[in-house]
Order: C-alpha cells, then sequence, then structure tokens
C-alpha cells in the first residue's frame, strides 16, 4: 500500500459518501453486507432513539455467498438483540442478494405486514452509500431517506478479516457499477468528477479490477 494508492482510494472513498445529516424516521433499514459494523450502526441508530423500527436485510449475496453459512440479516439480528434492540422492533428479511433486491424484497414484506414507514434511516458501509442512495432512490422513488454508515475514518476502516487491499478491490468494483448501473436503469445516475475517475482508473491499472463487472 503505497502513498500513491492510498491517495487515489481516499478520492474514491470521498465520493462514495452522501454526507447526509441524520434526522427522525420512521424505520432504519439496514442492508446487508460482509461487514458487521454495519449491523451495530443500525443498532446503535435505534437505541438512540431515530427510528421505532429496525429492519434487516440481506441473504447471502456477492461478498457472503460460500463465505457465511448464515445470512446476513441473520447474523445482523443477533448483533442488534445483543447490542438491546427488542426482538418486537426488529423485522428481517434474509431472502435478498443484491441491493435492488434489499429494497424490492423489503418493501414486500413490509406490505405483508401492513406496515408503510413514510421515512427511512438506509444503513450500509461507508463506500456502499451512494449506491445504495442511488439504489433506493429508483426503487422506491415514493419513499424520503437518507443514507449513513459506520462513523469510521478511511485509514482506520481496514481490519484482519477486510483489509485494505480489499476494501479498495469492492471500492473500485461498487464504483464502477454506479456507472454501469445508472445506465442500465437499475438505479438513478450519479455524476462521477473526472478526477474520481481518473483516480478509478489508475487503481484498476495497478490490479485492483477484482470486483469489476467483465464483458
Amino acid at each position: 500500500m503505497t502513498e500513491k494508492i492510498i491517495s487515489l482510494a481516499r478520492s474514491l472513498w470521498d465520493y462514495h459518501h452522501m454526507n447526509h445529516a441524520l434526522k427522525k424516521s420512521a424505520a432504519i433499514l439496514v442492508l446487508g453486507s460482509h461487514d458487521t459494523r454495519v449491523a451495530e450502526r443500525g443498532a446503535e441508530l435505534f437505541l438512540e432513539g431515530w427510528a421505532p423500527l429496525l429492519i434487516l436485510s440481506g441473504g447471502l449475496g456477492r461478498l457472503t455467498s460460500g463465505e457465511w453459512t448464515e445470512t446476513e440479516a441473520d447474523r445482523f439480528a443477533k448483533i442488534a438483540l445483543e447490542k438491546g434492540v427488542p426482538s418486537k422492533n426488529i423485522l428481517i428479511e434474509n431472502k435478498s442478494t443484491n441491493t435492488g433486491e434489499n429494497i424490492i424484497f423489503t418493501r414486500a414484506l413490509l406490505k405483508e405486514k401492513q406496515l408503510d414507514p413514510e421515512n427511512f434511516i438506509v444503513v450500509q458501509k461507508p463506500y456502499m452509500e451512494r449506491r445504495s442512495y442511488a439504489t433506493f432512490k429508483k426503487q422506491w422513488p415514493s419513499k424520503e431517506f437518507i443514507v449513513t454508515s459506520p462513523q469510521i475514518a478511511f485509514e482506520q476502516y481496514p481490519t484482519d478479516e477486510i483489509p485494505m487491499e480489499k476494501v479498495i478491490q469492492i471500492m473500485t468494483g461498487d464504483l464502477q457499477r454506479i456507472r454501469l448501473y445508472g445506465e442500465k436503469g437499475f438505479q438513478v445516475p450519479q455524476e462521477v468528477p473526472g478526477n474520481v475517475w481518473s483516480a478509478f482508473e489508475k487503481l484498476v491499472a495497478m490490479g485492483f479490477d477484482e470486483q469489476l463487472i467483465k464483458n
């Protein structure tokens, strides 16, 4: 990890953040992830009183399929319960395999439960804030929402399980998906500044291409 790589990666990290301010909402929707700190963030927001309902969404996705034996939502629910969130305030959607399905299947679950929250706090990894925003905006345009993530600085984010190289690999993949999925209509388009796309291209040329969609 050279200073050049870290500098380029930080450009992507900063772009992926939406920098939304928290506001009281009807529900917290935690999107599935391989990072359990996302579940911790959702539970903390509930316990701080930001919303009365905690929805955990995620089956086994791109980064957990073959790695985890239980679904993302079920593992996240255990964390929320351990943090002190009452089970009566938790809803679990554990069939979705991607961000679009997170939203679509959660809509179906809420309809089944005859619930219709008017606004949401959406929780994901720091470097998936923007893609989560763009996907929710496309799949559920009638709802108001803000996006947040674990409040961790870029340099402190990597762990033994999620080392810096893996973080950068996933960030480049997510940036590519922001452009491609916007073009395909899976999410609303997001403008990618020239300096951010240039950093992406340089990182890919350096070998950070493992999570890219290839033809």
